[in-house]
């Protein structure tokens, strides 16, 4: 206890710094917010309340993500740093539990704590960073064009919800214009260690949201032949992309990003992590979507929205980890892209069939995927 309460320790974080079991706490939160996400997603499956949901996404995933770079920077021993992330945790529980309201009368129960959320990162990360020379302009800079995204939510928030849609696109795109300005200049210092390992810990996360999905849509069915065929398919899907990332990608990322010093740095953890971590996470998503839709009704032929909404995630998390891959290595992932196109039409096809159909392509497709990376470029 003496250690967390010294005087003489700095904010700032250790370099060899990972992650904390306070982080690991804070994420238990958006556990709950993907679950939630998910199930009023896989309820109101058309476009509009798909964009909702991908709006609703973006907020929760840059308030956990720009909390995250704070916590990159502070030193998450301190009994400072972690009764922030306590009161921020506290917070993002009421932003959680209000997400069926974000489009609805209540938006300010969801709207309010996802402002100060992003707030007391943002005053963490000034407070860590205060002392340090040659990081100030970078961090005002942020603040100051971050403010505009936030006064995008708060605006949006007020108006009605029909239009509410379009002050929230703007300001995922003032949140995207504030990274790619800020993260160009000097004076960011980012932990590469940290930042990839909690970057991680979150597709795990969304992972072992799919899995708790998948389990409580089977549990309302008696154990007939199909509900257990299709619940045991949904949980070897999951086990193959947590092996499609975590067999190579993810160290290779690490590998890259800790070579890179400077703007370049930043400019990966902005790419890479930041903004290219957040459509593979919505592919784990949009995979619970269709896994909780099909074992819902398991005796139903397969729906147009089910397997857009199945053939999407896999487009997102494959599409993207490969694009993760060349952005960081400049490395081409051909067999990753063929693969892709083939289950595409393979998704495609199953409309209309039995779904076990679309979980046997998709498995197939990952056991192939992965067998062919794992020869060829878990060593590159």
């Amino acid at each position: 206890m003496s250690r967390i309460f010294s005087p003489v320790q700095q904010l700032v974080s250790p370099h060899e710094q990972g992650a904390d079991f306070i982080e690991l706490f804070f994420d238990l939160v958006f556990v709950y917010a993907l679950t939630r996400l998910t199930g009023i997603t896989a309820h109101h499956l058309d476009l509009e309340h798909i964009l909702q949901s991908v709006l609703i996404f973006w907020l929760i995933w840059w308030a956990w993500t720009q909390f995250t770079v704070a916590l990159n920077a502070a030193n998450t021993r301190l009994a400072e740093v972690r009764l922030v992330v306590l009161a921020a945790t506290g917070v993002a529980f009421i932003m959680a539990t209000s997400i069926s309201e974000a489009f609805g009368a209540g938006v300010l129960a969801f709207a309010i704590p996802y402002i100060v959320i992003r707030v007391l990162g943002i005053g963490l990360y000034l407070r860590v960073t205060t002392s340090l020379k040659g990081r100030k302009t970078a961090i005002r800079v942020f603040i100051l064009m971050s403010t505009t995204g936030l006064t995008a939510v708060l605006v949006g928030a007020f108006v009605d919800p029909s239009q509410r849609i379009w002050w929230w696109l703007a300001a995922i795109l003032l949140d995207m214009l504030a990274g790619f300005v800020a993260g160009r200049l000097e004076g960011w210092e980012v932990h590469p260690k940290h930042f990839a390992e909690r970057h991680g810990l979150i597709v795990i996360i969304a992972l072992g949201e799919t899995l708790i999905v998948a389990a409580s849509a089977v549990s309302n069915w008696k154990l007939a032949q199909e509900v257990l065929l299709a619940g045991g398919l949904t949980v070897l899907i999951t086990c193959l992309l947590w092996w499609s990332y975590f067999a190579w990608i993810n160290e290779h990322l690490e590998e890259y990003f800790s070579l890179k010093t400077g703007s370049k740095q930043n400019t990966m953890a902005r790419d890479v992590y930041s903004f290219m971590h957040f459509p593979i996470v919505a592919g784990i998503i949009g995979f619970a979507v269709g896994f909780e839709l099909i074992l819902a009704h398991p005796q139903d032929l397969l729906t147009a929205p089910v397997a857009a909404a199945i053939g999407g995630g896999f487009v997102l998390f494959v599409g993207f980890t490969g694009a993760a891959i060349y952005r960081a290595s400049k490395i081409v992932l051909v067999p990753r892209a063929m693969v892709l196109v083939l289950t595409c039409v393979g998704v495609f096809m199953s409309v209309g069939h039995p779904p076990q159909l679309i979980l046997y392509i998709l498995t197939g497709s990952l056991i192939l995927l992965i067998i062919i990376e794992w020869n060829k470029c878990r060593h590159l």
